[in-house]
């Protein structure tokens, strides 16, 4: 039996940034409305497609493991908002990076999505079935944003975040994994105005919009997130205290507290960045990882716990074994395109355009 090693890990973040206070000129609300609400302070904005952020991620991983794209099997991506449904994305990423002998697939679970996927990915190297996936989480969730809603607008950025998988001997990577779906209050989270459930022959399809209902999806984010965590630690036979880091979905700050404190973790051994990025979806799991490496915060052979809730409504935790390399192979390089907009120009006549 192969384990499937993470040796190649890399992210893609848009250069635009979108402050609360730039917020603050296009919605009803504020810097300190946002901050003690959320703990969101900014987020990027997308000057391109989710395609190209993911393609600069899974390039930047690639470097980072010293791969050539053409020794990947399989390119597996994680996006609600996809450049395109058909064909799917990942096609256009596997396309974009060179990676000409791999299958290419998406995968939605919405913010649970990377860890979905890492487990799919992880599945098919342990039985023998590939040697050598990446595995990329990307979202432009600003795409569907109504940016007269406040209560949505504050909440959501862009970005991408990959990892490159790799049969290995040594007992490392996804080693124990939870998953699933609470299907009977899916509604409390949606996007409407996107999908053929709706009626576009009868009557005109207004502009896309996220829709939540906030308590009840706080209050079931803490308890799927943290009971998969419960269910993980008991699959992987380990403690509470064994673990050594947290890397949980960026969705809230609140949410991300309230997990801490269920595991009764400290907070160096949490990994945060919401304040910089917003809720990035399937993206923010990914992300995190990479800068909880470049921080340090991550060592050889730790122990890493990591949890997500999304649209679904989904959840997710899995332990994942550190192995020996915590420093990229190639230190990767690749960049977007500059964008001509700052983040506020960007959103501005889309916000003209939204009801």
């Amino acid at each position: 039996m192969f384990y499937a090693n993470i040796t190649g890990w890399g992210k893609c973040l848009p250069p635009a940034r979108l402050t609360n206070h730039d917020i603050s000129q296009v919605v009803d609300t504020s810097d300190d409305w946002i901050t003690t609400r959320t703990g969101i302070r900014e987020r990027r904005i997308s000057h391109v497609s989710t395609d190209m952020l993911a393609s600069t991620a899974a390039m930047n991983a690639l470097d980072c493991a010293g791969l050539d794209a053409k020794d990947i099997d399989l390119v597996l991506l994680a996006t609600c908002s996809p450049s395109t449904l058909v064909a799917n994305t990942a096609s256009q990423v596997q396309q974009t990076i060179g990676a000409k002998n791999a299958a290419a697939c998406d995968v939605n679970a919405a913010c649970s999505g990377f860890l979905y996927a890492l487990q799919n990915a992880t599945a098919q190297i342990r039985t023998g079935m590939i040697k050598r996936a990446v595995v990329i989480g990307a979202e432009r969730m600003t795409w569907y944003v109504n940016w007269q809603r406040r209560d949505s607008a504050v909440l959501f950025g862009d970005g991408a975040g990959a990892v490159v998988l790799e049969a290995s001997d040594e007992p490392s990577g996804l080693l124990a994994t939870k998953t699933g779906c609470d299907s009977e209050d899916r509604d409390i989270l949606h996007i409407r105005n996107f999908g053929t459930n709706v009626d576009k022959y009868n009557a005109p399809v207004g502009p896309s919009d996220i829709l939540f209902e906030g308590r009840e999806v706080f209050k079931r984010a803490v308890n799927g997130m943290t009971g998969a965590c419960d269910d993980v630690l008991a699959q992987a036979q380990l403690k509470l205290e064994d673990i050594n880091v947290l890397i949980p979905h960026q969705a809230n700050l609140r949410i991300i507290q309230a997990i801490q404190s269920k595991l009764k973790l400290p907070d160096d051994a949490v990994m945060v960045n919401i304040e910089n990025y917003g809720n990035t979806s399937a993206a923010t799991i990914p992300i995190a990882l990479c800068e909880a490496l470049e921080q340090g915060l991550i060592k050889p052979k730790a122990n890493i716990m990591s949890a997500a809730f999304g649209a679904g409504l989904t959840w997710a935790a899995s332990y994942i074994k550190w192995g020996s390399r915590v420093t990229p192979i190639i230190q990767p390089s690749h960049q977007l395109t500059p964008s001509d907009k700052s983040g506020l120009e960007l959103i501005t006549n889309a916000s003209k355009h939204c009801i």
